[in-house]
């Protein structure tokens, strides 16, 4: 059984990187950290493991974008390679970091919220 909470608030904690119970305490403690446990409600979030998926689907949303925007620079106005550098390279870094941190964080209050856990066997 899921844990009561809508759609507007499960995105809202994520956004805002709080914590999935209370939505006052922060979600991370450096950039992509996560704390052993919630500052305000004390929620263990040792529980919570969002693995690689973040991950994966930063490199290829942020790819996708990058490539097209690179692909409609490069033919709309034949910038030299510098310029395209110049461009896509930081906007590579930021891109990354924001989606990883926000994908990161809904994954957790998804887990939260479903109550999802490792698969167990029945003996």
């Amino acid at each position: 059984m899921a844990v009561a909470g809508s759609v507007a608030d499960t995105l809202s904690k994520a956004l805002r990187g709080r914590c999935p119970r209370c939505g006052k305490g922060p979600l991370f403690v450096k950039l992509l950290e996560l704390p052993p446990s919630c500052a305000a409600c004390g929620l263990d979030y040792t529980q919570f493991d969002p693995g690689d998926g973040p991950a994966v689907f930063g490199i290829l949303i942020v790819g996708a974008i990058v490539a097209g925007g690179a692909l409609w620079l490069e033919f709309t106005f034949s910038p030299p390679l510098w310029v395209q550098a110049a461009i896509w390279i930081p906007g590579i870094a930021v891109l990354s970091l924001g989606f990883l941190r926000l994908a990161k964080a809904l994954l957790v209050v998804l887990q939260y919220r479903n109550q999802a856990q490792e698969g167990r066997r029945v003996k």
